[in-house]
């Protein structure tokens, strides 16, 4: 008899922790290479078509730098202003009790579960030089609808949700013991805040805008009808990818997005190093 068989089950057989972490890490890699790797693989062969010179010229043509450069540079203006308003929404919804707290609270979610074209129909007829919020603005010189100032007003509206929920479960896990024992010993409220409170919200801050920027670089629906669609001037980077497509240019629509990947991608995983480095401090 071997010396294998001899011994009982537990010593020759290694038993895993996790029962099924095989099948589970194989459907796993599967789903995720069917539903993330293989398109983007895709996304990144099919401009080589062209060479390296003409991915180069394509990216480098001024009507693609142009809506490149709205709609990263919206998208970051966008979660700037989410960070720091979802901040107080979040805010007030945890620390305070007022009437129609519910509803408020339901409203948060509402860029999620309204159709992004029927929120671009909504925004642009409200901030229209004859609408309800546009009219205002425009006696004060400012035209919101169909510039670029408009794109900011569609990337914030539809990016609030994600930092005001980031943040409201670390507001109610965080509680008041922290701001209470501060003000016991002498701090101001601008000092607790600032030494107690901001730490320990900084990575759900930078979760939430990560989260809110990622959702403002692709947005289409809510944008075009409120943008103006100018090349140049108000014309947004997926506006232009489906202009491409219907040119059948795909390895020029495929182009533009690998730039627009690419971009994403390196200021997410800026973002993520950020928060891992604000966790670790604290």
């Amino acid at each position: 008899m071997s010396f294998a068989g001899a011994l009982p089950a537990p010593y020759w057989r290694t038993r895993s922790a996790l029962p099924g972490f095989g099948l589970s890490l194989g459907f796993t890699l599967f789903y995720l290479s069917a539903v993330v790797l293989i398109p983007l693989a895709a996304l990144i062969i099919r401009p080589w078509e062209h060479g390296w010179s003409g991915f180069v010229e394509e990216v480098t043509a001024p009507r693609v730098l142009a809506s490149l450069k709205l709609s990263f540079g919206a998208a970051a203006v966008g979660a700037c202003v989410n960070t720091v308003f979802g901040l107080i929404v979040a805010w007030s919804l945890v620390r305070y009790r007022f009437p129609l707290k519910r509803l408020v609270d339901a409203l948060v979610d509402l860029p999620f579960a309204l159709p992004t074209a029927v929120a671009g129909i909504a925004l642009s007829s409200l901030y229209a030089a004859n609408g309800w919020l546009g009219a205002p603005l425009a006696a004060l010189g400012i035209k919101a609808a169909y510039t670029p100032l408009g794109v900011v007003i569609a990337l914030t509206f539809i990016g609030l949700p994600f930092v005001v929920r980031t943040l409201q479960p670390v507001l109610t896990e965080l509680g008041c013991e922290h701001e209470e024992a501060a003000a016991t010993l002498g701090a101001s409220r601008l000092k607790t805040f600032r030494r107690v409170v901001l730490p320990a919200l900084t990575p759900a801050l930078l979760t939430g805008g990560a989260l809110a920027f990622a959702r403002a670089v692709g947005e289409y629906g809510s944008v075009i009808f409120i943008a103006g669609n100018l090349p140049m001037k108000s014309e947004i980077a997926p506006l232009l990818i489906i202009i491409k497509l219907e040119e059948f240019d795909y390895a020029g629509a495929a182009s533009v997005g690998v730039v627009m990947l690419g971009v994403s991608f390196l200021i997410l995983l800026g973002l993520n190093a950020l928060q891992h480095f604000a966790s670790s401090r604290r």
